[in-house]
């Protein structure tokens, strides 16, 4: 039976995302990447090859989160998105988008009952 693995990513807007992420730098110590984020590999998802998590932020202008009009969206790692979604189709939830492989995994797009977006990501093992 598919399941959700864990965290995928956290993924909001930012009014100013050079200063946002500036205080989570100096506030809390993490350590972003030239492209703006950070990739983490937690322990419960060290059993996915390829897994981890990503902190980044969007400009407060993206359309990434729509058709949800929330300043957030959430990613949750999942080991088999076909069996995700059929699942989610079993209970009337429809994508409202699938991604094509971008390299490092497929994704897909639900709406929750709140209107949040939730990115699915079904990591590519590495090799």
């Amino acid at each position: 039976m598919p399941r959700v693995l864990g965290l995928g990513g956290l993924f909001f807007k930012a009014s100013d995302p050079a200063a946002t992420r500036g205080w989570y730098a100096d506030v809390l110590g993490i350590e972003f990447d030239q492209w703006g984020g950070m990739f983490f590999t937690p322990d419960l998802a060290a059993a996915q090859p390829g897994a981890g998590t990503v902190f980044s932020f969007f400009e407060a202008s993206s359309d990434y989160f729509a058709p949800s009009d929330k300043e957030f969206m959430f990613n949750l790692m999942v080991d088999d998105l076909d069996g995700m979604l059929a699942r989610a189709a079993g209970h009337g939830v429809q994508p409202v988008k699938i991604l094509p492989d971008e390299g490092y995994g497929k994704f897909a797009h639900l709406i929750d009952p709140d209107g949040r977006k939730i990115e699915l990501w079904e990591p590519k093992g590495e090799g």
